[in-house]
């Protein structure tokens, strides 16, 4: 996972951050050199259940649980009802088998839509339970077939959050194999892939991380921690690019980061001489990108610009020619797509019953 907007050399601060920004942001990164998690590698061993989620996240756990419950909770179940409470009651086993290739993400989630509703069954004691026997972590690898979670629990705990666990892993498992495609399609080029802030609603914070857990970098969180001037900004502004990048610069100060968006290569010479810290050609066709950023990079090199200058790429990527896009030379490729269009990765989860007693009588 990499720190937003790495190798720029201006960025606010840690302590500008708030709490829950922090701890997507600058979580440990899986170090640079250090060896891919195999294909086909099972997961291991589940540690014990300390998920360390922030408040946004767990009250987004309650919101999609009592969305599917209703306001009676587990008692709220119709299907599980009509069983009786005793055959609802019995210790279920379930495993959660990966049906495509992809890339875990939101496997925390998963693990504490189950622990949030065993909080409310206490009184059950330890029938009311969920023990984790094998639980993937995010950015595993896995392929058709793979285990990613075997664990038990009461039936009726399981049945009543296996939708919602599986709809927190399989949108933002489908976010991180989305970016891992990206990534691994421009390997080599020098380029990083980058989000937006296309997310949904309520979800920033937890889809960009699965970015990060494919291998992608975030662009800025939302409208507050970065400056971001677009063609809207600038014609609200009077529409002159240097004068007003420049006069932008000078009010949020040298530790906030500022893209500017450019149309031309004219607008994007005007942006890095007047306070850029990254110029976005925005909608350039390949040829004009290769020129814009080599004019870019030809300047930033002999320190024609005020900032150190990185350029990116936005508008009109896909999978097929993001390859090509890196191949200008560009040093950041913004792409929406990875958030808004990410299909799930499927999932399914199965319960064994007779394993599960079997289990508990040992």
């Amino acid at each position: 996972m990499g720190r937003c907007d790495a190798g720029l050399r201006t960025r606010p601060r840690r302590s500008d951050w708030s709490p829950a920004a922090r701890r997507v942001l600058f979580s440990a990164p899986r170090r640079r050199g250090s060896p891919r998690p195999a294909m086909n590698a099972a997961p291991s061993p589940c540690p014990p259940v300390d998920v360390e989620l922030s408040a946004e996240s767990l009250a987004l756990i309650d919101l999609a649980l009592a969305e599917d419950l209703g306001p009676h909770g587990l008692a709220g179940d119709l299907s599980v009802r009509a069983l009786g409470s005793e055959r609802a009651r019995h210790r279920a086993r379930a495993k959660v088998v990966a049906k495509a290739r992809g890339v875990l993400a939101g496997t925390e989630l998963f693990r504490a839509v189950f622990e949030r509703l065993a909080a409310r069954v206490s009184e059950r004691g330890a029938s009311g339970r969920v023990h984790f026997e094998l639980a993937a972590s995010d950015g595993r690898a896995v392929e058709p077939g793979d285990l990613c979670f075997v664990f038990s629990g009461p039936g009726d705990l399981v049945l009543a959050g296996e939708r919602t666990a599986l709809n927190f892993l399989q949108r933002l498992s489908g976010v991180a194999t989305r970016t891992r495609e990206f990534v691994r399609a421009i390997e080599g080029t020098g380029a990083r892939i980058l989000d937006t802030r296309k997310t949904t609603p309520g979800w920033r914070l937890l889809e960009k991380s699965a970015v990060r857990h494919g291998g992608g970098t975030n662009h800025r969180l939302g409208l507050y921690d970065q400056v971001l001037l677009k063609e809207n900004h600038f014609a609200l502004a009077g529409g002159d690019i240097a004068r007003i990048t420049a006069a932008v610069r000078e009010r949020v100060g040298a530790q906030v980061v500022l893209t500017a968006e450019a149309q031309t290569l004219e607008e994007a010479l005007a942006a890095a001489s007047s306070g850029a810290d990254v110029v976005m050609l925005d909608n350039f066709d390949l040829e004009r990108a290769r020129a814009g950023v080599a004019r870019l990079r030809e300047g930033r090199a002999r320190g024609e610009f005020p900032r150190w200058v990185e350029t990116e790429i936005s508008g009109g990527v896909r999978l097929e020619n993001v390859r090509a896009w890196a191949e200008t030379g560009v040093d950041r490729i913004s792409i929406g797509a990875l958030t808004h269009s990410a299909p799930a990765l499927d999932t399914s989860l199965l319960i064994d019953l007779a394993s599960a007693d079997a289990k508990d009588a040992t």
